[in-house]
């Protein structure tokens, strides 16, 4: 590790420290977060996901930060992912039990909120992430490309981020074959779908803040896709 790195750690436990020592600061967080869950969501995703892309730029090219990278218009883009993220969390996590219930599973209406693990619950749980995964996922992993590749074009600018996005183009130049071969195929069922499966086994005010956790884990897979299309 270099110097860069321990002030990078430093500064990211500094700055989330404070929640795990201080009592009042963790409820005033949790109470914020059941009366304004969609705020918080734009936020959680802002930080933590964008936490997730600069730990990625540092595997690809050593750094934390580089001109046109934009932090700023990326953190902008992943706190608009987190209301869409939260939007999904909420159909597939009332949709996919209402599904299994159709099915003749009757308590999958209520596992999810059920305390303690059960058959029923971890089935529940399993299919609204694979819905969610197989159906949401792909759209939001290939838009998340779609604004990456518009900020970078722009120079990393909150200016270039207005601009109107050039879709057909930059949709044309995505290397299909790694963002299928690995970010769907690769990632989608040996990650994401076991780690969404764990999300919705968990409390729902922790759910949002879990995947936003795994938002860092998004990132680092996005950098390993960047390096892999460019082979």
């Amino acid at each position: 590790m270099k110097t860069k790195d321990f002030i990078f750690l430093a500064g990211v436990t500094i700055f989330f420290l404070p929640f795990f020592l201080f009592a009042p600061l963790l409820e005033a967080y949790q109470s914020f977060n059941t009366a304004h869950g969609m705020i918080m969501s734009f936020i959680k995703f802002a930080v933590l996901a964008t936490l997730g892309e600069v730990i990625g730029l540092r595997i690809k090219t050593g750094n934390y930060n580089q001109p046109g990278f934009g932090v700023l218009p990326r953190a902008i883009v992943w706190g608009f992912l987190g209301l869409t993220i939260q939007m999904a969390f909420i159909i597939f996590s009332v949709g996919a039990p209402a599904f299994l219930v159709y099915l003749g599973i009757e308590n999958a209406g209520i596992a999810l909120g059920q305390p303690g693990l059960s058959a029923e619950k971890i089935l529940t749980a399993f299919t609204v992430s694979a819905t969610m995964n197989l159906i949401y996922a792909p759209v939001m992993m290939t838009l998340h490309k779609i604004t990456d590749t518009h900020i970078e074009s722009n120079g990393g600018t909150v200016a270039g981020l207005l601009k109107p996005i050039a879709m057909g183009e930059i949709m044309a130049g995505i290397n299909w074959k790694v963002q299928w071969s690995f970010v769907f195929k690769k990632t989608i069922p040996f990650f994401w779908i076991p780690a969404h499966t764990i999300t919705f086994l968990l409390p729902p005010e922790y759910r949002v803040l879990f995947a936003a956790v795994l938002g860092i884990v998004l990132g680092v897979f996005m950098a390993i896709a960047a390096v892999a299309g460019k082979k």
